[in-house]
């Protein structure tokens, strides 16, 4: 195929192991993790867990990106649409909460193929970067009942400086604005997880509590009680943050305190991270012998 799935839109070939463009993936699902997963936010892990799929390759190319290796360090098992199927099946009798597909933007034609072969019974999450087409997400409309989203950036110059993706804030805006329209507002089950709707996810970086305070402003702006935000403190210096020195940290107990404070004060609704959040363990062990 010739892709222009990702706001990249390089449309490069792509072969069914192999590709030329930005993500240098095949069309054929490939993936490092698949797993009952505990540390998403507590209506989507809850008790038994969120299943899990983490896909190896990436639209982005974040310089502090704690999953680098399977993003773009390669790493990862191709497998075919109905061996994808048959171990969501199995996540799905396994008892977990969801089936959450990490970073799946690069397979969206053998996702959408897999859910023609079987639909689970339990709500499907799209976990991503944000940075998706809007054109892309409307052919999950009835597929995906949960998008979580990140919406790492405000200004493009900070985008382009950390993800090499200048476009990053008007595109995400877009794409979680699509989101919402499919999903309608957040809904949730007698036990407290998350049924259908967009949680936003946030996370601080160092020195860039401005960045935070900005991305906080543009989601009550445009998108209100529409969504829930999740709040994170977790950054730990990862990936190539060693030749960014001004991220080449941890946050400081004041910057959470100043983003938090102004969090508060949008009357945004959703979740907060603890500070003590920000460790190495939220980096999930990726082995393919497992899959």
């Amino acid at each position: 195929m010739i892709c222009r799935l990702c706001p990249r839109e390089c449309g490069a070939e792509r072969g069914l192991d192999s590709g030329k463009g930005w993500c240098r993936q095949g069309t054929l699902p490939k993936v490092a993790r698949i797993a009952p997963h505990y540390w998403e936010e507590p209506c989507i892990s809850g008790e038994r867990g969120s299943g899990a799929v983490f896909f190896s390759g990436c639209v982005m190319s974040c310089v502090f990106c704690q999953n680098a290796k399977i993003s773009t360090g390669g790493y990862g098992k191709i497998i075919g649409v109905k061996e994808l199927s048959e171990h969501i099946k199995r996540l799905e009798d396994m008892g977990v909460h969801n089936i959450n597909l990490v970073s799946p933007t690069p397979y969206i034609e053998s996702i959408i193929e897999c859910f023609e072969m079987h639909k689970p019974k339990i709500p499907i999450v799209y976990n991503t970067g944000g940075y998706e087409k809007a054109e892309t997400l409307k052919r999950l409309e009835g597929i995906v009942d949960i998008y979580l989203p990140d919406m790492k950036y405000a200004k493009g110059e900070t985008a382009k400086k950390y993800s090499n993706a200048e476009n990053y804030p008007e595109t995400a805006l877009k794409a979680i604005s699509e989101m919402c329209r499919q999903t309608g507002k957040p809904e949730f089950d007698g036990t407290g997880m998350m049924k259908k709707g967009v949680i936003v996810r946030h996370l601080i970086l160092p020195q860039n509590t401005k960045n935070s305070i900005m991305v906080l402003d543009l989601l009550k702006e445009h998108f209100g009680d529409e969504i829930l935000v999740s709040l994170m403190a977790q950054y730990t210096p990862l990936g190539n943050a060693e030749k960014f020195p001004e991220i080449n940290r941890k946050i400081t107990s004041r910057e959470y305190a100043k983003v938090l404070e102004y969090f508060e004060e949008t009357g945004l609704d959703g979740f907060v991270q603890e500070l003590s959040s920000a460790k190495k363990d939220y980096v999930p062990e990726f082995d393919v012998s497992l899959i």
